[in-house]
């Protein structure tokens, strides 16, 4: 397989077995629990009787099995974690690291991009002003009046888009550069299972060749 299909199972094996730990930490799929109502001690003709919670889940009673499927599951994850580094250690650039700076380049581009789209303006804004001044009493008071606002971009819009067009562009390359080895990169790994197939469907045919 490829590093696309390799990262693609190594978010199915991780969804699987949250999957199935979920199933653990739901103590009624791992406790048996029985009630047992003593009629007999208020009325002595009456039968006792007995009531057993019912679990939530079909794997009640596979605690043992569902535990066995989790530490298989990890052991795969763990070899597909070797197959991915080494197949990363064949590439000529070191993968993480620039998917990191990608996202570093995309996220600047994009304040970049909004600077670029701020504008001069000048608007008058009505009551916005206030100033001093004193009444017949001679008593400072307060007063409004309109206020002129002028707004001026305090950098070189120029230079600012330049910036931004260099970023995307390097990143775009960057991309396509990563799409391709994602595509083409060899990952020596064998998957135990159709990464299409559901969680039950996973999960039931280990069961079932553990009971074969």
């Amino acid at each position: 397989m490829n590093l696309k299909d390799a990262f693609r199972v190594q978010n199915k094996l991780q969804s699987v077995m949250l999957q199935a730990i979920d199933i653990l930490e739901d103590q009624r799929n791992v406790l048996k629990v029985k009630t047992t109502h003593l009629r007999s001690k208020v009325m002595s003709d009456a039968q006792d009787v007995v009531v057993e919670e019912s679990a939530p889940s079909e794997y009640a009673g596979h605690a043992n099995e569902i535990a066995n499927f989790l530490m298989a599951m990890l052991e795969e994850r763990e070899k597909l974690s070797m197959a991915i580094r080494d197949a990363k250690g064949k590439l000529t650039f070191d993968m993480d690291s620039e998917v990191g700076l990608n996202r570093q380049r995309q996220a600047l581009a994009r304040v970049f991009r909004s600077m670029t789209a701020l504008r001069n303006s000048e608007k008058t804004i009505p009551g916005g002003g206030s100033g001093y001044r004193f009444n017949g009493e001679g008593n400072q008071v307060t007063y409004r009046c309109d206020a002129k606002q002028v707004i001026t971009i305090d950098f070189d819009r120029n230079k600012i888009r330049a910036l931004a067009a260099s970023l995307g562009k390097k990143s775009d390359a960057c991309s396509m550069d990563m799409d391709k080895c994602l595509v083409n990169t060899e990952v020596d790994y064998v998957t135990p299972f159709d990464p299409n197939d559901s969680f039950d469907t996973i999960l039931t045919d280990f069961i079932d060749k553990l009971g074969a």
